[in-house]
Parts: C-alpha cells; structure tokens; sequence
C-alpha cells in the first residue's frame, strides 16, 4: 500500500495518532527510545520506518542508516559510530540495520573474523543491558520473508527505476547465501535475544500487515499517555508477530 493512500486507511490513521501521543509523551517525559529494524535484504525494513515516520514530529526523531565503515572507523572500538547517533532525551531513534549487521551480514560476507564475530557477541548484549539500565529503551526487529517473496523484491529491484538504488552488491548474493544467513540468523537470536532486550520477529511477508503489527508492538509496550483512546488495537497480532524470550 503507497503512502498515499495510507491516508485513506482509518486503522492506518488511528495507529498514527497513537503514535503522535507516544511521540508526545517521549518528549514531554525526556525519555529515549531506539527502534533497531533488521532483517534479510528486500524484508521492508527501510519502508516500516516510513510507516512508523509519517506523522511524527521531525525535529524530535532520526533515522540513522549507516553507510560502510571508513578507514578510521575500521580502526574504532566496533560500537562507536553508533553511539554517536543514540537518542538524547525526548528523542526517537530509527536504526536502518545497525550494530548487528556484524551478527549476520559481515560473518556471511566475509567482512569479519572470526574473533571479530565472537566478540560482537559478548559485547552486544552487555551494551544493551547498559544503556537499558540507563533508561535507554530498546526494541528490535526482525522483519522476516520467504525465499521467493525475496527473488521476487529484488527482482523488482533490478526492473523498477525507482527503487533500483535500493540493489547492493550484498543484496545479490542474498539468495545464493540464504542458507548461511538462516544460520547466523538462527545464532544471532540464541546469544542475544534476552529476557530485557528480546528479538522480535515479523512475518514480512505481507509488508502493511508487518508494518501495522510493528507500530502496535511499540505503542504496547512504551507507556504513554492517553494510550488507546482511539479505540484502535494495540495488542500484536501473534499470527505475524512473535517474541523471542530466551527458554529459562
């Protein structure tokens, strides 16, 4: 569905308002929200923050997507470009991939040791656990399709004007390498899916049902103010959405 006629849509629209209430309430309140989106390439990632974005105040959010690290960067402690562009106070966050490109995609492309890898690991979720601890609050996504539904995205990536910039060199080895990114997927959510900062997987199949489902979760869980008066509902559909508490 185009942003246009986005407008159109009441379920749309009153997920909206609730979104410009939790916006308020974040501001009003000085509190700091992260919204982490990742996935396999073509899954929807960029165009959920679009749905998430469209009536938010501009001056109080980011969406931060990060082009390949620099030589200076590649010397830097892994985390530091992106702590530079956590959210300060009243503020909300959109990372477009993030930190855990290096829990999938640069183990699969080659573009990490093994060291590298392991490391990542320990220390995401000792980060995390930090800065939740500081009242930073974090949610992360995983937007999740099948193998054809991808052929079929980046098929379209190579025939339509308008989205081609969107083609990488790593998005077309995506489909050769499905398998290895199922299994640094799989290890990913098992070593840093926790009980304070667990993953959560949508179904992305159908992109506005996805994007809808993951609006609700955020509203669900942030506290705000006047939540619910539209009398929309909040509470994610478990048919599409799914969290990954870790087992006990």
């Amino acid at each position: 569905m185009a942003l246009h006629s986005l407008e159109n849509d009441p379920e749309y629209l009153n997920l909206q308002t609730e979104m410009v209430r939790m916006q308020n309430w974040t501001i009003e309140n000085n509190k700091r929200l992260l919204i982490i989106f990742e996935g396999r390439d073509s899954a929807g990632k960029g165009g959920a923050i679009m749905r998430f974005i469209r009536f938010i105040n501009p001056r109080f959010y980011r969406v931060i997507a990060l082009d390949k690290p620099t030589e200076i960067e590649k010397g830097q402690w892994f985390f530091q470009r992106y702590i530079a562009h956590l959210p300060k106070p009243g503020n909300i966050v959109f990372f477009d991939r993030s930190w855990y490109n290096r829990a999938v995609v640069e183990p699969v492309m080659g573009f990490c040791t093994q060291d590298q890898y392991n490391l990542f690991l320990k220390q995401v979720v000792q980060l995390e656990k930090m800065l939740i601890e500081d009242g930073c609050q974090i949610i992360k996504f995983w937007f999740s399709i099948d193998i054809e539904e991808q052929k079929r995205r980046l098929e379209e990536r190579k025939t339509n004007p308008l989205i081609h910039w969107k083609l990488s060199t790593v998005d077309m080895q995506a489909q050769y390498k499905w398998d290895d990114y199922t299994r640094y997927k799989e290890a990913m959510f098992k070593s840093t899916s926790t009980a304070h900062c667990p993953w959560v997987v949508i179904k992305g199949n159908n992109k506005d049902r996805a994007r809808k489902e993951a609006i609700r979760y955020v509203l669900e869980n942030v506290p705000y103010e006047k939540k619910g008066l539209t009398q929309e509902r909040l509470s994610p559909d478990t048919s599409i959405l799914q969290v990954l508490y870790p087992e006990p």
